[in-house]
């Protein structure tokens, strides 16, 4: 190659150079094949285009996502009423009139304050290292000639111009146009997707509209050199390269808060909004009342509601829920676990819940990622094979009724060519241990089977092993003396073998030699003259070879990969190189078709889907029959059904693929970037979407989606820190499964949600209504209320959490992920409750109040043992509240108490820890509570278990209201 003329300016990096020859593409960046560029323009180039390092955007630092945690409206309003709180203990210690531990509400507040942030810090703080990933791909060493001399330098150091040499084993570093190769194979999986390595050629003319992974006279960085050599000419680094162009995409997708995070803060602001109303109703009508009374502002009566208002501020704001809601999406992630699925980001758990839609990869995920034959052609003769996987157990049937290849000479010989012509192994796989479903491991009896070398070559193997023909007595039998290997040019593979067998034509029996061939349909058809019939041979007439093709276009049409088979007797080894000449005038044999058939258990996990209201998705790089016949296979699309191939939806606008998704189930011939456009597509119809990925330009769609799923087997390190979850099997039953993981979690989360704020509704009330009702002090002490919120709540909470799933969990469409947490009538629930709890918790304060004021009382406590009687009755409804919160219309009796053990144990031991609050000398102490003889006790027990009959009842009246109308 001659040397370029060197150009004066620089060329914009952009120009799709796969468009232009490597001359013009040499003299365009001024570069010489030979020699290189000059050190003087290397510099000049490092200066114009930076370095060949991917940049990455300034992120959150640690501290600042830590601040970001106190921005929380309710932790702002705890830390007022800590400090509020820390204020009024130090004046009452300047006057000299405080009784025992200073500042322990301000403590406690504070120290719930920085658990709540620690917690949220925990959950936001994984960094995002999808772009580490992409980093790493970049080879740190490469071979470039400058100067005229042959270097070693740091991959960041290469520029546009840049002559870079390449070899078998090497990782690209930069993207580049090929001005000369030799056997130049690069296997660029991790970027297109496709699994298998690329034939490069550099005097190529492409046009513009050619995708990514057809140009062929083009190298990426990141991708790996398999096989051959090759000169390559720079034409882009840094953020300039394919890999730069994902890095920016993956910068550029915002994460969006989840469904749980928009309802808690929902919930933030509703709640500190009411609390605010009410602690300002509170001081006004206080203030009010005392004016009106004494005709002038008292300041210790605005002291007194200050208190009161404090601990309204602390009852209002649910502070273990957050430690609640933690735990729930971590026992969630446990469980997921089990079922194959790993979650990458916590708050993920709750919002599989809300998907809508599942956009699924085919290969490998829809289906076993293992060739299966499916059907044999044999002269006037079809026959259906059953089977799953590499296993060589199944049957051969014809019309739907068994039959033996005894029987069918023909079938026979091409069983035996199936396995001569074939240069890969099935191997047995020891039997290994499993997890079962309790996460224990348990031995499994079942043996795998696998290939060594190519799938479909496993297929065929496999086909005979049906049969009982195995490779290793066959080879010795039929020794290999001679081959014409595949290439993409011949389409075709023959194999010559020296012996002889009974498993062929008759005439052909005795032959020291025969050649078995296999490969495109039509091209073996046309070196054939003849056809197998039994176990005689005739001639192959146009009608024979019209039937031949039809047969052929009727497997290809339902998607089958179909391979020609023929054969040959021969007296003389062919010498080498005779491959056009020998491979003529052969012995037809049929077709074998054969599909990466479908798992097993995904066409229940799709029908689950539809029932549970969720539109399963095909998205495949495969061809568009193929990917149609797995569609209508496993029940995703009907027969008719729209298909969107990638060259259509690439002239699509955004706008015009907005207005086709909801109707597109099967996307074909698609390459990975246009899964980000398909997501977003979907997303800007309000769908919520979750999208699978291996590949390293996936992240961005993974990044995208509402739920990113990476492969946990075939996907690369990039797809997988891009994504919130990913598939240790690979199993697209397996997001079906995670999908009902997260709805039972998302059903949880809103019971224990119930449960805590309607006891916080009625406690906020009781509170509220004790100086408006002329009650001397405040009923609870902040101290008194976070115990409340944290155990008191928090444990049957927790036990909450693991409330199994409910029968029609997946017989229900998803909620919508945008509904209100306060959506379904849980808001009236809580506001009704807490005004019930209210109501039972004010009638026993007023009612204690009297009998501990009441002359002659003369209980250990004295006349303030009334407070501790409604801090215990309070503590002890919300016992009864858990109990009956299990289920919306099911009573308490009617349920299974053992499907949930741990709400038994959390009521018993929350009554204990209560009663310890009561009755151990120095917890009495701490918390300010008093001694209850067992007459107040009872009482206490009595007045509490009114709010558990409460919500019987209501059940009973609903179910008798909605059967009268129904």
């Amino acid at each position: 190659m001659t040397p370029s003329t060197r150009s004066n300016s620089l060329p914009d990096l952009a120009t799709p150079w796969y468009t232009l020859d490597a001359e013009k593409t040499l003299s365009e960046f001024g570069s010489n094949p030979e020699t290189g560029l000059t050190s003087q323009q290397v510099q000049e180039r490092l200066q114009q285009y930076g370095s060949n390092e991917l940049e990455e955007a300034a992120g959150r630092s640690s501290w600042e996502i830590l601040l970001d945690q106190f921005k929380n409206i309710m932790l702002l309003m705890l830390i007022a009423v800590a400090l509020i709180s820390g204020l009024l203990d130090l004046l009452a210690l300047r006057q000299g009139s405080f009784e025992g531990i200073p500042f322990k509400d301000t403590i406690a507040i504070l120290l719930i304050v920085i658990l709540n942030g620690v917690l949220g810090y925990l959950q936001e703080s994984r960094a995002e290292q999808a772009l580490a990933a992409l980093k790493s791909l970049s080879s740190p060493k490469v071979r470039v000639i400058r100067d005229g001399r042959t270097l070693e330098i740091d991959g960041k150091e290469l520029v546009p111009g840049d002559i870079m040499l390449l070899e078998a084993g090497v990782q690209v570093s930069a993207d580049g146009r090929l001005i000369e190769e030799s056997n130049l194979q690069i296997r660029e999986a991790a970027l297109t997707g496709e699994a298998q390595a690329v034939n490069k050629k550099v005097d190529i003319h492409l046009n513009e509209e050619t995708p990514l992974g057809d140009r062929i006279n083009l190298v990426y960085q990141g991708t790996e050199v398999v096989q051959g050599r090759g000169t390559v000419l720079v034409t882009g680094t840094g953020m300039r390269t394919e890999l730069g162009k994902i890095a920016e995409m993956l910068q550029s997708v915002e994460s969006e808060p989840t469904p749980l995070q928009r309802r808690m803060t929902q919930l933030g602001n509703v709640l500190v909004t009411g609390s605010l109303i009410l602690v300002a109703i509170v001081i006004v009508g206080g203030m009010a009342a005392s004016y009106f009374k004494s005709n002038r502002f008292d300041w210790g009566v605005l002291q007194e509601l200050v208190e009161v208002s404090l601990s309204m501020a602390v009852a209002v704001v649910p502070e273990g829920l957050p430690a609640v809601i933690t735990v729930t999406l971590a026992l969630g992630t446990q469980r997921m676990v089990r079922r194959h699925a790993l979650i990458r980001k916590l708050p993920a758990v709750e919002t599989l819940g809300s998907v809508t839609t599942i956009c699924s990869d085919k290969t490998g995920t829809l289906t076993q990622n293992k060739m299966v034959v499916q059907k044999v052609a044999t002269g006037r003769q079809t026959f259906s094979v059953t089977g799953e996987g590499y296993a060589p157990q199944g049957e051969f049937r014809i019309n739907n009724q068994p039959t033996t290849p005894e029987q069918n000479p023909e079938l026979q010989t091409l069983l035996l060519a199936c396995v001569l012509c074939n240069d890969a192994l099935l191997q047995r796989e020891e039997p290994q241990r499993q997890e079962n479903g309790k996460g224990k491991a348990k031995q499994s009896f079942e043996s795998e089977w696998a290939i060594l070398g190519d799938p479909t070559e496993g297929a065929l193997l496999s086909l005979a092993g049906k049969a009982g023909l195995e490779k290793e007595p066959l080879n010795r039998q039929l020794k290999r003396v001679e081959e014409f290997p595949f290439s993409s040019e011949r389409k075709r593979m023959s194999v010559i073998c020296e012996g002889s067998t009974q498993n062929v034509a008759r005439p052909a029996q005795n032959s020291p030699f025969i050649m078995f061939t296999k490969g495109s349909p039509e091209l073996i058809l046309e070196r054939c003259t003849t056809y197998q019939q039994g176990d005689a041979t005739q001639a192959l007439s146009n009608e024979e070879r019209s039937l031949v093709l039809e047969q052929n276009n009727q497997m290809a049409g339902a998607g089958l990969r179909v391979l020609g088979f023929a054969y040959k007797p021969l007296d003389t080894k062919p010498p080498e190189g005779s491959d056009e000449a020998t491979e003529r005038e052969l012995i037809w044999l049929g077709l074998v078709g054969m599909l990466d058939a479908p798992r097993p258990e995904v066409r229940d996990a799709v029908a689950k889907c539809r029932e549970a209201g969720i539109r399963a998705v095909m998205i495949t790089g495969d061809h568009q029959l193929t990917a149609q016949a797995i569609a209508h296979d496993l029940g995703i699309a009907k027969v008719g059904d729209r298909v969107l191939a990638g060259p259509e939806l690439q002239r699509l606008s955004q706008e015009e693929l907005e207005q086709q998704v909801d109707n597109v189930s099967i996307y074909a011939r698609v390459s990975p970037e246009h899964k980000l456009r398909i997501v977003q597509a979907l997303q800007s119809r309000g769908k919520f979407t979750a999208m699978t990925g291996d590949g390293v330009n996936d992240a961005p769609a993974l990044k995208q989606a509402d739920i990113g799923i990476a492969m946990g087997i075939t996907g690369t390190d990039v797809s997988k820190e891009a994504s919130d979850m990913v598939l240790l099997d690979d199993n697209f039953a397996t997001i079906v499964a995670a999908t009902e993981e997260g709805r039972v979690v998302y059903m949880n989360i809103r019971r224990f949600i119930k449960y805590i704020l309607g006891s916080n509704i009625g406690e906020v009330l009781t509170i509220a209504a004790a100086p408006l009702l002329g009650l001397g002090g405040v009923p609870l002490t902040p101290l008194q209320i976070l115990w409340m919120n944290l155990v008191t709540d928090g444990l049957p909470a927790l036990a909450l959490a693991v409330e199994p799933a409910e029968p029609d969990v997946m017989k229900r469409p998803p909620f919508s992920p945008r509904e209100s947490i306060f959506a379904r009538g849980l808001g009236s629930y809580m506001v009704r409750i807490g005004i019930v709890f209210a109501i039972i918790s004010i009638a026993l304060m007023v009612w204690a109040y009297s009998y501990t004021h009441a002359p002659g009382y003369n209980g250990e406590g004295g006349p303030d043992t009334w407070k501790t009687m409604v801090f215990t009755t309070l503590c002890l409804a919300q016992m009864g509240h858990a109990l009956a919160v299990r289920s919306n219309n099911r009573l308490v009796i009617e349920l299974n108490p053992f499907t949930n053990p741990y709400l038994l144990w959390a009521v018993l031991v929350t009554t204990a820890l209560q009663l310890a609050l009561v009755y151990v000398p120095f917890l009495r102490d701490f918390f300010g509570t008093h001694f209850l003889s067992l007459q107040e006790l009872g009482i206490c027990f009595a007045f509490s278990s009114l709010l558990l009959v409460w919500v019987e009842l209501e059940k009973l009246f609903f179910r008798f209201y909605y059967s009268r109308r129904s």
